[in-house]
């Protein structure tokens, strides 16, 4: 008669552990590798190559890469053209991102309601976020046209004069504004509307039972409550803000007299344009360093601004 088999389990020793403990490291790190591998072959090594690039003189005509130190940060410092483009660069930004937050959270407010005709409303509000910004662009450039313009037309209704408004230094600006806003505002408006959702109504029915109305419910129950999307979207918004590109490359190409050149642009056209690449990656060296710090302050503000529920 035939017996079973006796069956010897291998104590689990801490080098069995170690072992077991460095494969699943190791099968982490492998389903990890393809974003890491994407994020260095387009993010990580074009950054390091431009940091190299930056202290040298090459202009991408030339194989050679003339090693100069740190005269590119020196001349650029010393540009005024520099300060007036991060001053254009940070009046869009700032501007760009209140004047969005203020009437997405408005719309959010106005809209938060759940029928048809609210729903057709804020998908139409929310369309041109899909358009792409070279298309909207297209669009606004042929509104804000001098001579055949909607906008002109529309005001000529009322006798007043036709404006310059892409070539004048101070109107050329906010037609960028009206982009960017008339693009973004629909996105702004919906993550506000899923924050307003997430707010608890028993905070609004207790504080209706003390006799607080709508207005000092909306300053110390919706903000509040409201203030880690407002970050989340301060931040992203921002971000998107300062790199600004296309709408001034097809709208204004930086004019008129520089007053659109933001520092996005600015470093293209110094690398491709004048071939100054050196120079040019000195920018993006300097334009990195502002957005970490910028958004490390604003990530710092935060932690006494921002309220979490619970």
């Amino acid at each position: 008669m035939n017996q079973a088999p006796t069956v010897v389990s291998v104590p689990k020793t801490p080098k069995n552990k170690g072992l077991r403990r460095r494969m699943e490291s190791l099968k982490d790190f492998a389903f990890a590798a393809p974003a890491l591998l994407v994020l260095g072959i387009f993010i990580y090594y074009p950054l390091l190559f431009s940091f190299y690039i930056s202290f040298t003189n090459w202009n991408m005509t030339k194989p050679v890469k003339k090693f100069i130190g740190l005269d590119n940060y020196d001349k650029l410092l010393s540009d005024d053209l520099f300060y007036k483009v991060l001053r254009i660069t940070f009046t869009y930004t700032i501007l760009d991102v209140l004047l969005t937050l203020a009437l997405g959270l408005g719309l959010a407010l106005l809209l938060n309601v759940s029928n048809r005709v609210y729903n057709f409303m804020r998908s139409g509000i929310f369309m041109p976020y899909y358009i792409s910004m070279v298309i909207a662009s297209m669009i606004f450039l042929w509104i804000f046209n001098n001579q055949y313009g909607l906008l002109n037309k529309i005001i000529g209704i009322f006798g007043l004069e036709p404006i310059n408004w892409l070539q004048d230094p101070d109107t050329a600006l906010w037609t960028l504004l009206a982009v960017s806003i008339w693009k973004g505002v629909g996105f702004t408006m919906l993550i506000f509307m899923a924050g307003l959702r997430s707010i608890p109504l028993e905070y609004y029915e207790a504080s209706s039972l003390d006799g607080a109305n709508k207005f000092w419910q909306f300053l110390h129950i919706t903000l509040p409550l409201l203030s880690p999307t407002t970050l989340f979207l301060v931040i992203t918004n921002f971000i998107s803000s300062m790199q600004v590109f296309q709408s001034v490359d097809i709208m204004t190409n930086g004019g008129p007299l520089d007053s659109t050149k933001a520092i996005v642009y600015w470093i293209y056209e110094m690398a491709f344009v004048n071939f100054r690449t050196g120079r040019a990656s000195a920018l993006v060296i300097i334009f990195f360093f502002i957005i970490i710090i910028l958004t490390a302050v604003q990530m710092l503000v935060s932690k006494k601004k921002v309220h979490y529920e619970g």
